[in-house]
This record gives structure tokens, C-alpha cells and sequence, in this order.
């Protein structure tokens, strides 16, 4: 049996690490899909500085697909 993926709620957290999963299912390598979730962070949040987007997007990547923790995480102030 899977075990459930932990409920993420902010919404551009929860694209970020979908998206690099999806990309990374299909074969994309680490880096393309790491860019690729860095613009869609910087697509929900356009103000981001691009260093604060790779930041969170590593912090979040780190997180739920490296360590598969459950626990909050730092980021941006959306719901």
C-alpha cells in the first residue's frame, strides 16, 4: 500500500514540488526541472527575486522529495 502524500497548502508550494516530481517521473534531469520550478514559483510570486526563488523551490524540493518530511516549511506568506 502507498503511503498519502502530505497535504501541502500553500498553493505555489504545492505546484513546485508537483511539478518536479511530474518532471522528474517523465525523465527530466534534476537541473531542467529544477529552472522549470523556479519560474513557476517566480509565476505566482512575479516580485520574488530570483535568488529568494531558488531558495524556497530547494528548501521545498529538499524537503518533500529528497528528506519525504511532512512537516511545515519556510516560505512565502500565501495561502
Amino acid at each position: 500500500m502507498a503511503l498519502a502524500t502530505p497535504r501541502i497548502t500553500r498553493k505555489c508550494e504545492r505546484a513546485v514540488v508537483t511539478a518536479y516530481r511530474e518532471l522528474r517521473d517523465v525523465g527530466t534531469p534534476d537541473i531542467q526541472a529544477f529552472g522549470a520550478c523556479t519560474t513557476l514559483y517566480r509565476i505566482h510570486h512575479p516580485e520574488a527575486s530570483m535568488n529568494e526563488a531558488r531558495r524556497l523551490v530547494s528548501e521545498w524540493i529538499d524537503h518533500h522529495v529528497v528528506r519525504e518530511a511532512d512537516g511545515p516549511t519556510p516560505g512565502c506568506e500565501c495561502p
